[in-house]
Parts: structure tokens; sequence; C-alpha cells
């Protein structure tokens, strides 16, 4: 494989097209469409989808039924033919066609030199400022059947759908304008029949308010469909006798805007994407209901038919045209990211009120150390006690201080203890830590300086311990502080460990979420000045579980990687199911240039660094080996919490259930075949 090239790793670029329509001048379209198809050649474009009736243009009303028109639509699409013959891309070129005494607004799908098939428009409108079907016939019930067009027979029907023999999951299916605006469209049935890549070519004339009522029907199918939907409407040169054209083009996928293009263009212009037709197929393998769908429809989505072409897709580095967020669990825009904030706290904040209500409205016990996840935490225990119109006081908060705890981190627990208004209390570990390590023999006892994995966990362990009995005796649950992301990675002391809890408030929390969570609350004004203060200063601490003694203090990140590459993976794994390779191929495009894209609001520059592949590549077999070869055990018996995001959970009683004797070998050989020679060049 050529590890550089999209078309290796489950993508296919495609284009919307717009230009400038010469009216009832055939030619000069066919010449316009081929313009725009050598450029989308260049750029390594699969699909190009073109406006509706784009041959005549769409404006041009009774002289629709002329055969001086007609005559050259035929010829003007002989040219297209012609034209295509040596260029790339799969063409979907709207033109009239004249069939069995009617005449039809059609899709002609032409590759290579060939026409592929022609799709009639199933619901010509008649109604407003629509009057097509003075002209034009349904094609709603043309199924099975062929259309004679430039001297051959080729499939015809709305059951049409065209498969690249050599490009995996690419599918293609075109529908015209209205047909996306009736309750059922063409496309539904052709997505559950399999067309994953579904081209809409638009007449559309604009008028106020049309513009977002296209993007919602866009977005829509696209989500509802699982399916990429690319969208081309008609602009300059359209008649404005009574109306008026904008040419708009979107390209959606699975609800999401991948590209569109500027609104009233002057010239020829496109949009273009590389839609990802694994996520495609992998959202379809997760959404059983989909299929079933599929089954409850089987008598019109059982008979499409499909007509197979070969792509010859280009394998050299083309670049990649989407957007990669660096932060898959926290959107760069800002409206969508304080939204997500404001959910994430609130579901984790409802989640914990709920809990504690059912159970006897019990005290909250909780270690505070100074760090993010406990801060948290703390705060979400505190919103809940606000709301439920308790007092704070009953959430009994301690720090638990060892052999490694800082001045900082402690005076930053107990600035947040006292500025929230709990039940501050100190309990120093070191004598308990002391005593169990020279009991069982452990060479630090004797003065050694070893700190090995008993060392740390002595700590660890002792601190639930210590939390467990303390709730029993004040009549209270221990709230868990450990996040999502490290029990992707097993980073947590198992059973009587920072693994166990009552119930854990950020367990569907990654950990590069909720450093924003917490901006979120101090910029939200959550709580009073003093508590943002405290806030802000623990966001500006090293990540570290401050248990090994020593000058410098001791860093997670350094041991088992960055945080923002663990949690990049793990949503691609989770969310997604890709391979290591795919996802090395979009971490590299998300992260190896700090000043590409955006980063998150109120994202320090100072941690706005850039990862090269050979470090990917060696954190992403870390998170290999860690996740699918040795946490599992440790998330089978994790305690319940709150899904948080939609990337997905890891509790075996949500979205994720997996063997704790399960092996990583079929990643990492993955891995092994990206390196292979000529694998990443």
């Amino acid at each position: 494989m050529n590890f550089w090239s999209i078309y290796q790793h489950g993508f296919a670029r495609v284009a919307a097209c717009t230009g400038h329509t010469v009216i009832a001048d055939p030619h000069a379209n066919a010449e316009a469409v081929l313009r725009q198809a050598r450029r989308c050649a260049r750029e390594g474009v699969a699909v190009a989808v073109f406006p509706e009736l784009g041959l005549t243009g769409y404006s041009i009303e009774d002289l629709l039924l002329q055969d001086a028109v007609l005559d050259e639509v035929e010829e003007a699409l002989g040219a297209v033919v012609a034209g295509s013959a040596d260029l790339l891309p799969v063409l979907v070129v709207g033109a009239p066609l004249r069939h069995r005494h009617r005449v039809y607004n059609c899709a002609v799908i032409v590759h290579r030199g060939r026409i592929l098939g022609v799709a009639p428009k199933s619901y010509p409108p008649n109604y407003r400022e629509f009057y097509e079907q003075r002209q034009i016939a349904s094609g709603a019930d043309e199924r099975g059947g062929t259309i004679r067009v430039g001297g051959a027979e080729v499939p015809f029907g709305v059951d049409l759908l065209f498969e690249a023999e050599d490009v995996p999951g690419l599918v293609v299916h075109a529908e015209i304008c209205e047909d996306m605006w009736v309750p059922v469209p063409p496309s539904a049935e052709a997505a559950l029949a399999g067309a994953t890549v579904l081209a809409n070519l638009s007449g559309s004339p604009i008028t106020v308010g049309r513009a977002e009522d296209r993007r919602l029907l866009c977005r829509s199918a696209s989500s509802r469909c699982l399916a990429a939907y690319v969208y081309s409407a008609a602009g300059l040169g359209e008649s404005t006798t009574d109306l008026s054209w904008d040419g708009q083009t979107m390209i959606y996928e699975n609800g999401a805007l991948l590209a569109e293009t500027d609104r009233f263009p002057l010239g020829e212009q496109f949009a273009v994407a590389d839609v990802d037709l694994d996520l495609l197929r992998q959202e379809r393998q997760r959404m059983g209901t989909f299929d079933d769908n599929r089954r409850a429809h089987t008598g019109r989505t059982g008979d499409f038919r499909r007509i197979g072409f070969r792509l010859d897709p280009p394998t050299v580095d083309l670049g990649l045209k989407r957007r990669v967020e660096r932060f898959p669990f926290v959107p760069a825009d800002a409206a969508r990211l304080a939204l997500d904030c404001y959910e994430a706290y609130n579901i984790q904040v409802a989640g914990l009120q709920q809990r504690l209500a059912s159970i006897g409205g019990p005290k909250v016990v909780i270690g505070v150390s100074g760090g993010l996840d406990s801060t948290h935490a703390l705060i979400v225990a505190a919103r809940a006690m606000d709301r439920a119109g308790r007092p704070r006081s009953d959430i009994l908060a301690f720090t638990l201080p060892g052999f490694a705890t800082s001045d900082h981190t402690k005076d930053n627990a107990h600035k947040l203890m006292n500025s929230l208004g709990v039940t501050a209390a100190e309990l120093d570990i070191t004598p308990t830590a002391r005593l169990m390590l020279k009991e069982m023999g452990h060479p630090f006892a004797s003065g050694e300086p070893v700190y090995d994995v008993t060392f740390e966990n002595v700590q660890a362990g002792l601190r639930t311990d210590y939390l467990f009995r303390l709730a029993n005796q004040r009549g209270g649950i221990v709230l868990g502080t450990g996040d999502l992301s490290e029990l992707a990675l097993g980073w947590s002391t198992y059973g009587v460990g920072d693994q166990m809890s009552h119930y854990n408030v950020n367990s569907g929390v990654p950990k590069t979420l909720i450093q924003h969570l917490i901006r979120w609350v101090i910029g939200s004004g959550q709580f009073d000045e003093e508590t943002g203060r405290t806030l802000a200063a623990i966001l500006d601490t090293e990540i570290s579980p401050e248990l090994v003694p020593g000058e410098e203090m001791q860093s997670t990140e350094s041991k088992i990687g960055p945080y923002a590459l663990h949690d990049f993976t793990l949503f691609q794994v989770l969310r997604y199911g890709f391979r290591p390779s795919k996802i090395a191929f979009l971490a590299w495009h998300a992260w190896h240039d700090p000043e590409a894209g955006a980063w998150p609001p109120g994202f320090p520059e100072a941690k706005r660094v850039a990862y090269d592949l050979a470090e990917i590549r060696r954190w992403l077999e870390v998170f290999c080996r860690r996740f699918f070869a040795f946490a599992q055990f440790k998330r089978s018996a994790m305690p319940n919490g709150p899904k948080v995001s939609a990337g997905g959970s890891l509790s075996p009683r949500g979205d994720w259930r997996a063997p704790s004797d399960g092996t990583a070998h079929a990643w990492l050989r993955d891995l092994e075949r990206f390196d292979a020679p000529g694998g990443g060049d």
C-alpha cells in the first residue's frame, strides 16, 4: 500500500460542480462540463455531480419540447461521453431525454467513454413557481428498463446503483432536485439497497430561506441514510424571467458538512471532499436497524440493479480534503464546544443527582488530589448538591497526600475544597503506607530507593481503601474520579484502587475534554470568582499521579504517551472501528502541522504541539497493546457512570463488550503492514 493515498485508506473524492449555463445551447454546456471534468480529474475526483438539466439549462420551460434542442442534447451528450474516455471521474450530468413519447428529466451517468445508465427524475413538481409536469414525465415507476441513447440501449430507471469494482464501498445513486423534498425520497430506498454516495442534480431557484431548507434536507438525508450526499444546484446563466439562481453546492457525510462553495458565484466552481467509505460502512454495520429497515422495505429495495465499473483510482498522495479534528471529543468550533460542555457537565450532574436520590440521599465521599479528574468530579458533586437542595457540606472531601504529593497540588486541593464550602479534611497515608511496605518486606522500608509498581499501588490502594471505609463510617458513597482515557489505557489500580468506586461521574469523559469542561465551568460562572481562580491554577498543572519521590514531578504522559494522541485513537477505535494504519494516516493529517487547522477555543498556545509520523506510530502501538491486550479486565468490572460523549463509552453494560483475555495481534499486524517496505512511502 501507499500509506499516503486516500484511496488506500477507504476514502473517495467527490465533487459538486456548478457553473455558467448557456440557455438552450447543449454544445456550450457540454464543453463546460468537460472543462470542469478535466479539472476534477487533475484533483483525483472519483465522482463529479453537475446541476439538473445542465446540458440545456433548467429554466428553458417549453423549449424542452423543441426537437432542435433535444437533437442537440444527444449530440452534446455524445461529446461528453467521448471527452470522458481518458478521465478519472464518474460524471453525473443532467439532460432531458426522449423516451416512449415523453421527455424525461435525467441524470446521465458517464464514465471513461460510455454511458453506464440513466436515472429519471421521479417527482417533477407542479406547484408554486414550478410547472415541470407540463413538459416532463415522472420516472417514479421506471424500474428494470432501458433507454436508447447515442445508438445504444443502456439501463434506465430509478433502481440503478453504480458500483466501483476496485474501490470497496463506492456505490453511487442519482436523484434529481424535488426527489429530495418528498417524504420518501428515491435516495432513501437506494441507500437501503447499498448506495453510499447519493447525488442530487438540482435546478432549485433561490428564494429567501431556501438555502437553509436545502442544507436541512441534505444533512438529514446523509444522516438518516448513513451516506454521503452530494448536492449541485444551477447558478448563473439560468433565465431570470421570474426567478433567480444561486449555484449552491454541498457535500454532507453522515450528517456532517464536509464542503460547500460560496453562493451566487460569477464563474465555475466546485465543492470537493474526501468521503470516508469505511466510516459509512462501519456505521451501517453497527446500526442494525438500518438493515432491519431494508428488510421491511425489501419489496422496493431488493430489485435494484448494480452496474459495475472500474475507477482505477490514483495511488499517489492527493492530500486529504476533509477536516480532521485534532481532538475528536472536543470540537474546535466555539459555539459547538460550549454546547457540548453544557450538555456533558449537566449529564454528569443529573446522573449523580439521580443516583443519590434513588439510594436514600447518602453523603458523597471523594478524594481530591488537586489534579484535573478529581477537581472536575468535585465540581460536578457540588452542583448536584445545589440542584438537590442539599448543603455542600454533605460532600466529604479528603486530600490524601503520599510520598510524592507536591505542596502545589495539595494547596490547590485545599483551596478548592474551602472555596466550594464542602466538608474538607486531610488524611496523610504515608505512615500506613510505610507500615504496609515494611510488613511486605519491600526494599523501600529498608531505605532503598525502589519505586516499583508495588510502591505506587500501595499508595493508590490505600487512598481508595480509606475512602471506602470513611464512606462506611459516615454514611456515604465513594465518588469515582477516573476518566474515559484512563479506562481505555488501563491507567488505574484495579480493585482496591482508583479503578473502583460506588459511582463514577467521569467514566464517560475523555481526558482531553475534562480541561475544556473546567474552562467552561469557569467561563460560564457556575461558581464564584475564588473557585474560578483555583480551577484556573489546576488547569495549568502537569498531569501526574504523584506517586514517586523525586526532584521533578512525575509525568503521566511521558510514560504512557500524550493523551491528545490516545484520545484521537480511542475515538476512531470506539466510534468507527478503524484499523491502526488508517488512524495513523488521519492522525498525521490532524497533528503534523500546528499552524494548520483550528484549535479548540482557549487551548493554550504553549501546548499547540505537532507530532510526526514516527511518534504517532510509537504511541499508536502503545495504545493497541494496552487497550486490546491488557486493560479490558479493569473495564469489565467498572462501576456505574453515565455515558457522556457520542464517541462512546467503555462500560460493559453499554457501548463496549469485549473479552478480558483478548489479544492485540490483529491490530499490531496491521501496523506491521503499514511499516512494510513502501508502506509508509
